[in-house]
Parts: structure tokens; C-alpha cells; sequence
């Protein structure tokens, strides 16, 4: 049986691959299961330091299935209870799972990132696009509200003008444009996409990981309070990874004039 969601690891770096190309990446029952499962796994892992996601084929995800759109089957089939809880119990586990994924994420952006696949590359960190790529918050073209968090992730990216008027309107943003606006934050060509979102990774993931898991937290959470609370956030934070091994080790090895053994601890 073909993995919805592939895995490859390379050092402290993760890849996540949609892998349900034949619908160019789709968000289907089977993706969110995985994708979730994955999130928890590394979650547990402390060697592990960064996540790239991507898409397998043409598309990074076309995000809602528009044939069960049609056919109201799936997501978009039952009573409207049913269908309220089916996006609870069902697409809207990823956003709540990537907001706890403790380390850094990139989204490398490959082709079409449509509707709800906009969304969840809104839910990463950091947006890669190659030059092919292309944004749309596209809800109203089949008569939807975003139902997967893009309300909520969508104006803290680009602010809350231009996400009433991609929202407003549905227009697809291409990869240029995305970089302009804020929604990525570099355009790349098509061929390079994978080997400049890893070299990145790379460069994130040669920290140390508890300062960058924390770090991670510590920037999430400031946004939502106010500047007393955040400031006692980062002091407790600061207290912490100052007692691991790893923070210590940093600081040696940058008055060594040498490159850091991080042990993860």
C-alpha cells in the first residue's frame, strides 16, 4: 500500500512528502491520519531539529476534494452536524498538529498550493516557493468558507487587507507575487526548490535543539500576549536552555574557534 504522507530523513532534518499525486495532493482522510501520526513522532524525537514538507508530483495540494465537493461524499457529505464534526475530528487535526510541532518547518511549495493546500502551507514556518508555484485562499470559487484555520493563519502571513482581498476574490498568487506580499519568503527555481529548502533546513537544524524548540514556542506564543507576559515567557525559556548540555557546548565551541558536538541534551 502506497504511504499518503512519505518520510525521509537526512541528519536532524525530516522530509514530509504528500504523496497522492493522481489528485494532486488532495487533503484526504488518509493524509491527515499521517501526517498527524508523523508530527507526534517527532514531536518525541530530540534529535530531530527541522521539517520540510512538499508534495509529491505537480502540486504541492489542491487542498478539498472538488469531486466529493460535487457529489457531497467525504468531507462534504451528511447532516450538518456531521459534517461540523467530521472537520473536527478529520482535516482540522492538522492545523492544531503543526501548531505543536515543536521544531521549525518549512513549506517548499511545489506547483499548485490550492484552498486548504494554501492553508497548510500557511501552517508551516517558513514558505519556499519554486517558480511554478502558485498561492490561491480560493474558497469562493466553489462557494466555501476556509474551514482548515486559513482565517486564522492567513492575515498574520500577509495581513489582514491582502487576506480579505485573496480571501474576497480567490485569485491565484503566483510565486513572485507571493514572495512580494509576504507569503514566502523566496522564489527559487523549479529544479533548485528541494536543494534550497534542505540547505536551509540544514542551516536551522545545526542548532542546538532544545535553544530551537523553545525559541520556536517562544515565537509562537508572544504573538498572543501581552509584552509583561512575553517577556516572563522568554526569561523562563532562557533559564532552561541554559542548564542543557547543548547551550554550553555552543558557547565552548565559539570560543574555540570550533564546530559544536551537540548531543541533544
Amino acid at each position: 500500500m502506497t504511504e499518503p504522507v512519505l518520510f525521509a530523513r537526512e541528519g536532524g532534518v525530516v522530509t514530509l512528502t504528500l504523496n497522492e499525486p493522481a489528485t494532486r495532493n488532495a487533503i484526504s482522510p488518509a493524509i491527515v491520519e499521517s501526517l498527524v501520526a508523523h508530527v507526534r513522532s517527532i514531536n518525541a524525537d530530540l534529535s530531530v531539529h527541522c521539517v520540510i514538507l512538499t508534495g509529491a508530483g505537480e502540486g504541492f495540494s489542491s487542498g478539498g476534494n472538488v469531486k466529493e465537493m460535487k457529489e457531497r461524499t467525504g468531507l462534504f457529505g451528511g447532516t450538518p452536524a456531521e459534517i461540523r464534526r467530521g472537520y473536527l475530528n478529520g482535516i482540522q487535526r492538522i492545523p492544531l498538529a503543526l501548531y505543536e510541532l515543536e521544531v521549525p518547518s518549512i513549506a517548499a511549495v511545489n506547483g499548485a498550493a490550492i484552498g486548504a493546500g494554501c492553508d497548510l502551507s500557511l501552517m508551516c514556518d517558513i514558505r519556499i516557493a519554486g517558480a511554478s508555484a502558485v498561492f490561491a485562499e480560493s474558497f469562493m470559487r466553489v462557494g466555501l468558507v476556509s474551514g482548515d484555520g486559513g482565517a486564522w493563519h492567513l492575515p498574520r502571513v500577509v495581513g489582514l487587507s491582502k487576506a480579505y482581498e485573496m480571501t474576497f476574490t480567490g485569485d491565484f498568487i503566483k510565486a513572485e507575487e507571493a514572495v512580494r506580499i509576504g507569503l514566502a519568503s523566496r522564489c527559487v527555481p523549479d529544479a533548485e526548490l528541494m536543494a534550497e529548502a534542505m540547505a536551509l533546513a540544514r542551516r536551522i537544524a545545526a542548532h542546538p535543539g532544545h535553544s530551537l524548540r523553545l525559541t520556536k514556542r517562544l515565537l509562537r506564543d508572544s504573538q498572543h500576549v501581552s509584552l509583561p507576559i512575553a517577556l516572563e515567557l522568554a526569561s523562563s525559556a532562557q533559564a532552561l536552555v541554559q542548564h542543557t548540555h547543548d547551550q554550553h557546548e555552543a558557547v565552548s565551541a565559539f570560543l574555540d574557534k570550533r564546530p559544536p558536538r551537540f548531543e541533544d541534551r
